[in-house]
This record gives structure tokens, C-alpha cells and sequence, in this order.
């Protein structure tokens, strides 16, 4: 048996588990830093099986500028370059997008805590089901497309949980928090990673990614918006306890709330701004927010001198509220997918649907598809990899001159690609970065998303699809 093969087989009993954790009683968390250790250790043994095929020009560079290594054995020099270089660039990528993480969930808690999303809270004054849910829908789509969508699930779950007290019915909407998060980060360059990479990289522009994905990524909400509105339609939530969620204690003023909302909101909202200008990564944006609010939040209460200790709600005190079992679970899972991208696995799947599909209309759905099962970013880079942005002078001089016009800059693959990747997600729970936050914030079972969630998201991934396509 192929070494590949061992590979996927392992990431597919790990996926087994980490789906049946409610069933087995087994945290998914736990499963995934296996998965991520154990998948690095076999591709370490067999990376001279590996590394020349798919990695002979970063190898060979490496041995050259390592003067000390090139009297090592060839399964030495593999071995030392797997080490020093394979996965320590992969951990690098995976540390900014947990060290975001991280920043992110803690601001949201931090102006959370001080009541800082009090006004949305207060502004939704009806009790009806189903304005609720089109009210949550409409939040989370335009949110994430200026914020992304983990924020942006984070911030929503934190408002439902003032407005829906009964936790296993407050799932229906957070499945729309997801949906509609994962939909509106699709049709932003801004709004989710996978578009950020292919806007970064110059595949898309962003007037045309907002100009034809706005409408297909609308319409992949609406859809499944109906069929909870249906689920939902004639009922009404329990009126809401006026002190439920408010902090009797909480001794600040009304301004210092709204400075807190401001700096943390509004730092949120440079953070792509900050990325675009400098080109920095964006957690590095993020922590410089949970600095000033940091910051903010200390002198606030320096100046507070008698406030007991209990009453303030530094950011040491608000970390111990931070779920980091779901970061752990995320960082093992980038890890896990990290190696098999390593072993080629991932880019072999793409060039298989490349020589047996020929479709790009196929291809980048059934990408969208496997995105919900295996990580989107990953699988975006092995499509951006398999291609080059095409010039569209140069089309005439090829032989399948339509095929290849949908691999120039803003062509059909690209933005299809775009779009799939992140609605895609919507499909399983944890199938995107939303997903999994709502997920570990809420303790919602993978089986019942699935029983309830994935049919109507499939059906309105379908006609977004289709709406594309007609336009």
C-alpha cells in the first residue's frame, strides 16, 4: 500500500472521530493534534519518497546554501529539510492564522464583557422568529464581508445568546450565522481567506469579485433563509428578561463602553486596510487592536481606584474565557492537511480533476464541495498552483482558447473558485473557520448540523452556482 494512500486513510479515520465525538466521547480537539503529529511523523519517515518528486527546487537550494549538509546521505539532507524547513513553514502559517484567531475572539469577549454590543442587542426589540432570523441573516452576510467570518460568527453568537435563551433552538439560527458569514466572506475580497489569496495574488480584482459574486453569494442565503423562515414562521421567542446578559456590576460609563466598542470595532475594520497598505499579515494588525485595547482597559481601570478587583474586567481575566480546546482543534487540523499537501496528495486531486473533468464550472464546485470536508485554503492554493493567470492576448495562440479564458485574471475560474471555496464550507461545521468557532462557542453536535443544516446550505451553494452562471 502506497504511503499516500496510509496517509489519506489515517485523515479519514481522524475525520470519522472528530465527526462521532459526540458519540464517542472522545474531544475532537484531542483527535486533530494526533492527526496533526502523526501525519507530520509518517511523511517525515517517507519524505525521500516525497520531497525530490514534488519539492526538488526548494531541496536542492536548500543543500546548496547549507554547506555542512552536503556530506550527508540523501535520506539525511530529506530529513534535515523536512525538519528545518517543511514544517516550520507550515506552523508559521498556521501561528498566523491561530494567533488571529485568538486576538479576534479575545476583543469580541473583551467588548462583549462590557457590554459593547448592548445597542444591537437592544435594537432587535421583536420577539417574532422569524424577523430574528432575517435580522441575524442580514448582520452576519454584511458583516463578514467587511469583518471576516469568524469574527463575525463570534459577534452574532454573542448577541443570539441574548436574544434566544433556549440553546438548542438558538442552533437553527446560528446555522444561519454560518451560512450567511461563510457567504458574505465570499463575495469580499476582504471577507474570507481564500479570497484574500486570490486577490493578493492578482487572480481577481475587487470591483469585479464584489460586482459578480454579490448576487450568486445573496442568493446561497436566501435560499436556506427560507427554509428555516418556514421551520421558524408563526412562533415567537419568550419575551427577554431586560437584565439578561447585562452586567449589574459593571462600572463604567456609557462613554467608556462606546470607546471600547470604537477602538475594538473600528480596529477590526483597519485591519485589511493595514494589510493592504503595508502588506503585513493581518494577526499582526489584530494584536496591535488587543494592545490599545489592552492599554485602554488598564488605564480605565487604574483610574477606577475604588473599583474592587472583582468588579474589572482586565484582559487577563477575560483570556480565562477564551475556548482554547478550539483553537488546539484548529491548529492540529491546518497541521494534518499541512502534511498531506506536503506529500502531493492534494495537488494530485486537483490535477486529477483537471485531466478527468475538464469543466471549470465542475471543478471549482466539487472544490467547494471538498472544501466543507478538507481546509479551503489548502485546497485554493494547490488550484492557484495548478494554473498560471493567463494573459488574454495570448489566448489566440492556444488550441482550447475558451477552456483557457476562464484562468485569466477575473475569469470564470477564478471567481467560481472564489465563491465555492467559501459557501462551500457551509456544507459540514466543520467545513470553515465560522463553522468551527460556532461550533466550540455553542457545543453544537456535527450530526444534528448535519441533519438540519447541510440539505438547504447544499441547495443554495446549487442556485448560486446557477446564478453565476446565468449572469
Amino acid at each position: 500500500m502506497g504511503i499516500s494512500i496510509i496517509m489519506t486513510i489515517v485523515f479519514v479515520v481522524g475525520y470519522v472521530l472528530i465527526a462521532l465525538e459526540h458519540k464517542i466521547d472522545i474531544s475532537k480537539s484531542a483527535v486533530s493534534l494526533f492527526l496533526g503529529a502523526f501525519l507530520w511523523v509518517i511523511y517525515l519517515i517517507n519524505a525521500p519518497h516525497f520531497v525530490p518528486e514534488y519539492h526538488s527546487g526548494l531541496f536542492n537550494q536548500y543543500v546548496q546554501e547549507e554547506l555542512s549538509h552536503r556530506d550527508l546521505t540523501t535520506a539525511e539532507q530529506v530529513r534535515s529539510y523536512v525538519q528545518n524547513v517543511s514544517i516550520l513553514h507550515h506552523a508559521g502559517d498556521v501561528a498566523q492564522i491561530i494567533l488571529f484567531l485568538l486576538g479576534a475572539m479575545t476583543i469580541v469577549e473583551l467588548i462583549d464583557r462590557h457590554d459593547g454590543f448592548s445597542f444591537i442587542k437592544s435594537g432587535i426589540r421583536t420577539q417574532k422568529s422569524v424577523r430574528i432570523l432575517w435580522i441575524i441573516i442580514l448582520l452576519s452576510f454584511f458583516m463578514s464581508a467587511v469583518l471576516d467570518n469568524m469574527t463575525t460568527s463570534i459577534v452574532m453568537v454573542m448577541i443570539l445568546r441574548k436574544i434566544v435563551t433556549n440553546k438548542k433552538r438558538r442552533w437553527f439560527y446560528d446555522i444561519m450565522v454560518i451560512i450567511s458569514a461563510n457567504a458574505g466572506g465570499a463575495f469580499s475580497p476582504i471577507g474570507d481567506i481564500t479570497t484574500i489569496m486570490l486577490w493578493i495574488k492578482g487572480n481577481i480584482t475587487s470591483v469585479s469579485t464584489i460586482t459578480d459574486l454579490f448576487l450568486p453569494s445573496l442568493v446561497s442565503v436566501i435560499a436556506p433563509g427560507l427554509f428555516f423562515t418556514y421551520k421558524l414562521w408563526g412562533e415567537t421567542e419568550a419575551e427577554k428578561d431586560p437584565k439578561l446578559g447585562e452586567h449589574p456590576a459593571l462600572a463604567i460609563t456609557r462613554r467608556e463602553k462606546n470607546a471600547i466598542l470604537i477602538i475594538g470595532t473600528g480596529g477590526l475594520l483597519m485591519v485589511p486596510v493595514m494589510k493592504s497598505l503595508t502588506g503585513l499579515p493581518p494577526f499582526l494588525g489584530v494584536m496591535g487592536v488587543l494592545s490599545l485595547l489592552w492599554l485602554y482597559t488598564e488605564i480605565m481601570y487604574h483610574l477606577k481606584r475604588g473599583l474592587e478587583e472583582p468588579l474589572k474586567f482586565r484582559v487577563s481575566r477575560v483570556l480565562e474565557h477564551i475556548d482554547v480546546p478550539t483553537i488546539l482543534f484548529f491548529f492540529g487540523i491546518l497541521m494534518a492537511v499541512g502534511a498531506l499537501q506536503e506529500a502531493g496528495i492534494l495537488s494530485g486531486f486537483a490535477g486529477y480533476l483537471d485531466s478527468h473533468i475538464h469543466n471549470t464550472c465542475l471543478m471549482a464546485s466539487l472544490i467547494g464541495v471538498l472544501s466543507a470536508v478538507v481546509d479551503n485554503v489548502p485546497l485554493v492554493a494547490a488550484a492557484m498552483g495548478m494554473y498560471p493567470v493567463l494573459d488574454p492576448s495570448a489566448l489566440s495562440t492556444m488550441q482550447d482558447a475558451a477552456y483557457m479564458s476562464a484562468f485569466t485574471i477575473d475569469g470564470q475560474f477564478w471567481q467560481l473558485l472564489a465563491y465555492c471555496a467559501g459557501t462551500g464550507g457551509s456544507l459540514l461545521i466543520i467545513g470553515s473557520a465560522a463553522g468551527v468557532v460556532v461550533m466550540g462557542l455553542e457545543k453544537m453536535d456535527f450530526v444534528w448540523y448535519f441533519k438540519h443544516a447541510t440539505f438547504p446550505a447544499f441547495i443554495g451553494y446549487v442556485l448560486g452556482i446557477i446564478t453565476y452562471m446565468v449572469l
